[in-house]
């Protein structure tokens, strides 16, 4: 017989909203993210995982100076000990530390290929190798003495540091970089000399702003060097606030060739930018036509970077050349900076400014200061304590060693015989039998008189705060020499300058090339370029039931204005337009022209023309051309008209007088001066109709005579005296228009 498995009583089910329960673990998933994985602590600059890095190779006893051991080693122990996480993760922030492209103050010294400044991956970790640099021994010095708190680690099998002692200002030195949840931090590196003037400026006077720090903090210092462009104002309104970013460029300089040629060699690309990806997308320019002053480049890089870039022409302007790869490429991006960091013991984020910044490093460092000196305190009163016993022993050696070699409890026996405490018996019955000879009495003195001495003195400095604090200046003025302006390291890498000032106009030029270009519009609004200025278009081929409209000549940087009957004018650039040998494209691609509405014309934009338009119910006005240009596909509204009116006609204003044509060919002249010049508006009245519409407006000097086309693309005139019985006012209904042609057009392009 088998057994009857009784299924288990179910566990009390509690309902819970579904919203709050999402609510209350993503919460508890943001803080967690927030506070031990992506924000650094003001302290000591380390996120957790950087922070067991140096613990565990400190336990590794990876000191500078000591043998290598294996990233591999490295990585396991601190996943094994203090960080539950991917190994790869471990390794590749242990890499960042050792990259000197990366971290301006190295934190690990790498051996083997740990990666490089084209974006290569590192070695696997179980071909690597690592030992800690001068800089982590300063971050954890004192961390034997007491110097911070430490916690249970993981599994509680072991523990680790809360904080590192952070004897460097490593927050702002090397940077840091972190996406949290709703948060985010950015930190430039800067350099660590400059950092330290401005601290010991901050322990004379801590009531300093961030600005008054800006004589020594210039802003930042990048490992690979650049220049940042940025206006003062801008970078000290960014180290007030804690909100900003820095415009840096790639350090470049003109070398000469022979026979008058020259290339750019640019030596220093800005932060965190993969020169491989870097050169790729300045290629993927070149062959889009996207730089036409850039001939080639190629890089010569072998240790320091150098990027040669060569000009189309010797006679290019190399400023003009560089600004526009400025424009394009990487070889100008904004570094951020937002200062978010975790204060109040790593339990609170909050943006801070320079000023605060540094004061969080100073107080901790005086924290650290207390901390040792109290653990050093307890050390040598313990000590002192000792001494005081061998001192007795000493005294009464005979009688010690004989209570030993007879006494069953020997302990009690010296405590009472002698007066000891429990400290000083226990130390006496430690002792080897070799110390016997070490026991001379001004030894042991000289030993307790040193003691005290320095006993004294860290009970001065425990109860002097400016003591303190004159302490913690000693160790910054330290750290300042050891990373001084003068030593390789400590040297300022990225310098400062104001952004050269340039045309726009000829760095827009820039980005294009300048060829002539003919533009086709057909009747049905299809538009294309042809290469050249090309005269003969009989051979030009249309869609069926359409046909050419207008051609004009341009050139490929040219930017066109499009007249349409809804009254609006539309801007597009000629670059922008197809060419090749199809149909073209509508223009509708290009620009947001309503279902209902036309071309009346398409020109080039030349910028310091006046329009005379006009609608079909006949009113009008002038137009400055700047007025009609817009930025948007939606175009510009500029003649106020409502269905069925609509805009019909634009001429360029030249002369004195203007003509009027009517659908009814009734055609009437009046002086220019009758109509207003406007920036918008619905005009006024030019000629008076019934039933007709206007058909085509146009002006002319009235010395000269009027011009026009006839049906067959000739020039036809009347003189002023003929013109005589169609002068007349504004607003006229006007003559029958005798020898002017049947379609009731002048046929005259914007010129």
């Amino acid at each position: 017989m088998g057994k009857t498995l009784i299924p288990p009583e179910p566990a009390e089910v509690h309902e819970v909203p579904l919203r709050e329960a999402l609510e209350e673990r993503y919460l508890a998933y943001a803080l967690s993210t927030i506070m031990h994985r992506a924000l650094p602590d003001a302290r000591d600059g380390l996120k957790p995982v950087h922070r067991r890095i140096l613990y565990g190779m400190r336990l590794l006893r990876l000191d500078p100076g000591s043998a290598f051991k294996k990233s591999a080693k490295i990585v396991g122990d601190v996943m094994g000990s203090f960080h539950p996480h991917g190994d790869q993760a471990i390794y590749d922030a242990m890499v960042r530390l050792a990259q000197d492209f990366s971290s301006r103050y190295p934190l690990v010294d790498g051996q083997g290929n740990f990666g490089n400044i084209d974006g290569d991956n590192p070695a696997a970790y179980r071909y690597t190798e690592a030992r800690m640099t001068d800089v982590a021994r300063l971050l954890l010095d004192g961390i034997d003495e007491d110097g911070v708190e430490f916690r249970a680690n993981y599994d509680g099998q072991s523990k680790e540091p809360v904080v590192l002692p952070g004897g460097f200002p490593n927050l702002l030195a090397n940077g840091a970089q972190g996406i949290a949840v709703g948060m985010a931090t950015s930190i430039p590196p800067h350099n660590a000399a400059e950092l330290c003037d401005a601290a010991l400026h901050l322990i004379e006077k801590p009531q300093a702003k961030s600005r008054a720090l800006l004589k020594w903090v210039k802003g930042p210092d990048f490992p690979t060097g650049g220049i940042v462009v940025d206006s003062k104002e801008a970078i000290a309104e960014a180290y007030a606030t804690g909100r900003g970013s820095f415009r840096t460029r790639a350090r470049w300089e003109k070398e000469e060739g022979s026979r008058g040629t020259w290339v750019v060699v640019v030596t220093e690309i800005p932060w965190l930018v993969q020169k491989s990806r870097l050169i790729e997308k300045i290629a993927e320019l070149l062959n889009d036509k996207k730089l036409p002053l850039v001939g080639d480049i190629r890089d010569e890089s072998a240790e320091d970077v150098r990027v040669v870039i060569e000009p189309k022409s010797r006679s290019v302007d190399p400023e003009l050349m560089m600004e526009s790869l400025f424009r394009l490429t990487e070889l100008e991006t904004r570094i951020p900076l937002n200062l978010n960091v975790l204060i109040k013991g790593g339990r609170v984020p909050q943006v801070l400014g320079l000023a605060e910044a540094l004061r969080e490093w100073l107080d901790h460092l005086r924290d650290v200061l207390v901390r040792r000196s109290n653990y050093r305190k307890t050390q040598i009163e313990h000590r002192l304590e000792v001494l005081g016993g061998y001192l007795i022993a000493y005294l009464n050696l005979d009688k010690v060693i004989k209570i030993i070699r007879t006494e069953d409890e020997p302990k009690p026996v010296l405590m009472k015989t002698f007066k000891l405490t429990d400290i000083q018996a226990d130390s006496i019955l430690n002792m080897r039998l070799r110390n016997l000879r070490k026991l001379e009495e001004m030894e042991i003195r000289t030993e307790d008189k040193n003691l005290r001495g320095e006993l004294k003195g860290i009970k001065a400095l425990l109860g002097s705060e400016a003591e303190q604090w004159t302490k913690v200046g000693e160790q910054v003025k330290k750290v300042r020499d050891m990373f001084g302006p003068k030593t390789p390291l400590g040297k300022r890498r990225t310098t400062f300058a104001d952004a050269p000032e340039h045309d726009l106009a000829a760095i827009e030029e820039a980005f294009v090339e300048r060829e002539p270009v003919t533009v086709v519009v057909s009747e049905k609004g299809w538009v294309r370029t042809l290469k050249g200025h090309v005269a003969d278009l009989s051979g030009l081929a249309f869609k069926t039931d359409d046909k050419l409209d207008q051609a004009f000549f341009a050139e490929s940087t040219s930017k066109l204005l499009l007249f349409a009957t809804n009254g609006k004018f539309y801007s597009l650039d000629v670059a922008k337009l197809p060419g090749g040998r199809g149909h073209g494209e509508p223009i509708r691609m290009f620009v947001d022209l309503d279902q209902d509405a036309a071309i009346v014309s398409l020109f080039v934009n030349k910028g310091e023309r006046r329009f005379l338009i006009a609608s079909s119910e006949g009113q009008g006005f002038i137009v400055k051309e700047e007025d009609c240009v817009g930025n948007t596909r939606k175009g510009k509204q500029v003649m106020n008209v409502t269905m069925p009116n609509e805009a019909t006609a634009i001429a360029t204003v030249a002369g004195d007088t203007v003509a009027v044509i009517g659908t009814n060919h009734k055609m009437v002249l009046f002086p220019l001066d009758q109509v207003p010049e406007m920036a918008r508006g619905r005009g006024v009245r030019l000629q008076k109709y019934t039933s007709a519409s206007l058909s085509d407006v146009t002006t002319f000097d009235s010395k000269e005579g009027l011009t026009w086309k006839d049906s067959a693309g000739r020039d036809q005139s009347m003189s002023t005296k003929e013109l005589a019985d169609w002068r007349g006012n504004r607003a006229d209904a006007g003559r029958l228009a005798h020898g002017l042609p049947k379609s009731n057009k002048f046929g005259k392009p914007i010129e």
